[in-house]
């Protein structure tokens, strides 16, 4: 009974082969290069980039129910949360956040009249709204460390949303993309 031959001559040539593909022609150094990329992976994934679901409809159009984006521990180490930046926010928990856009900064009044903001008195441009509601929500003063979030789907009543005032020491990050 014969064995068909291998492409590269024998088996022992074969197996040989197989190695040299899976860990190198230096063992030593590829499983230096896996040590380093699995503590790299745990330090980006475990602090710096944090990976977040987005369910429910309310981030939408901007975002969509069960995609999956990052969120960027780190940037605000350097500086404080924008108007206009959609932050990681710890909502219950430590695994339940939310993202939403922040539309209030500290020390400012916050107020939906007829689906639009007014900020201190003033109308909020809004660019990446593409429907208005019709909510109407009373002034919210924000205190020196409040910041006011809500998310871009406003066509929902305001009463399925949540919103509002938000501790800074609640905000993880800014969403990468």
């Amino acid at each position: 009974m014969e064995t068909a031959p291998t492409p590269s001559g024998s088996r022992g040539e074969w197996l040989r082969l197989l190695k040299i593909f899976a860990v190198g022609r230096r063992p030593k150094r590829t499983l230096a290069r896996i040590i380093v990329l699995a503590v790299t992976c745990y330090l980006v994934f475990g602090f710096a980039l944090l990976p977040v679901r987005v369910t429910g409809i309310s981030m939408e159009p901007t975002y969509h129910n069960g995609s999956i984006n990052f969120s960027n521990r780190l940037v605000f180490l350097w500086r404080e949360p924008r108007r206009g930046d959609v932050v990681t926010i710890r909502y219950g928990g430590i695994h339940v956040m939310l993202m939403k856009r922040v539309i209030g900064l500290p020390g400012e009044t916050v107020a939906f009249v007829h689906g639009r903001v007014f900020i201190n008195g003033n109308l909020l441009e809004e660019p990446y709204m593409k429907e208005r509601s019709h909510w109407n929500v009373p002034a919210v003063k924000l205190g020196a460390d409040d910041y006011f979030v809500v998310g871009d789907n406003r066509t929902m009543r305001w009463q399925d949303h949540e919103f509002g005032k938000v501790s800074r020491e609640r905000i993880i990050g800014k969403a990468l993309l």
